[in-house]
């Protein structure tokens, strides 16, 4: 066990058994973009996948970070319904809802569960293996930027 890059005791990496293993880290683009704390988390994925995976360098052990764009969540929905009403369809409501409040949206629509956990499963299997390091959006074209 060791020392992560900048990290104390408290946070550690261990060697996978057999050399293999895949380490993840999930953040998630809130329904108020504006909050500081949670961009400043999203903007810190990457330096800390990184690190990590400095640390795991070599061991087969990849680390990386998913980015989540704006998500489907019952929560979600009802912030989604205080701002648009629930006069309308839930596609209709959440289409006017990206239309109107964030329309940087290529996706135009919210992300459902699903589709980050697709990524997940993607990053977890050995088709991955070569993918180490980054910072992985799942953001439906919402961040218009190459770094996240």
């Amino acid at each position: 066990m060791t020392t992560a890059p900048g990290g104390d005791a408290g946070t550690r990496t261990r060697r996978a058994p057999g050399g293999r293993g895949r380490i993840g880290r999930a953040t998630e683009l809130l329904p108020d973009v504006d909050i500081l704390v949670n961009n400043l988390g999203i903007f810190g994925a990457q330096p800390v996948s990184r690190g990590f995976a400095e640390e795991a360098a070599g061991s087969g052990v990849t680390v990386n970070s998913v980015i989540a764009g704006p998500t489907h969540t019952g929560g979600v929905e009802d912030f989604v319904r205080s701002l648009v009403g629930n006069d309308s369809s839930w596609d209709d409501a959440q289409r006017e809802f990206m239309r109107e409040h964030r329309p940087q949206s290529l996706l135009q629509r919210l992300i459902e569960p699903e589709e980050i956990a697709n990524m997940v499963v993607y990053l977890a299997s050995p088709q991955a293996s070569a993918t180490t390091g980054g910072a992985v959006r799942v953001d439906g074209g919402y961040v218009d930027a190459i770094l996240p």
